[in-house]
């Protein structure tokens, strides 16, 4: 893994041929409207952690499906563990009418 812009974008290598261009992962990147505004804009389109967990555990049952072991059922789990937290933070963001504001 390289980082490129440090919470924003990634180098990642490929597993086998770690000379050839791997793939970028791009976060969407946000930044405040005008200097001490609590609104964002977006500056650069991308994913979301969300959007990642969920290929990860798509990867993980497809891999549990091919070779079950204890390990994959438990990874799965964390995964799905991980998910839930994020979803429940952009809810509990939501009620308070903070979601997609530099606010805690």
């Amino acid at each position: 893994m390289n980082i490129l812009i440090e919470g924003h974008r990634y180098g990642l290598d490929n597993f086998e041929n770690k000379n050839a261009f791997g793939q970028k992962l791009q976060f969407i990147h946000k930044v405040p409207v005008s200097e001490g505004s609590t609104e964002l804009k977006t500056v650069q389109d991308g994913t979301t952690n969300e959007e990642v967990l969920e290929v990860l555990i798509n990867r993980m049952q497809y891999l549990q499906g091919k070779f079950p072991c204890p390990e994959n059922a438990l990874v799965i789990t964390k995964l799905e563990e991980s998910l839930f937290w994020l979803n429940k933070r952009t809810a509990d963001r939501q009620k308070r009418n903070v979601e997609g504001k530099q606010l805690a």
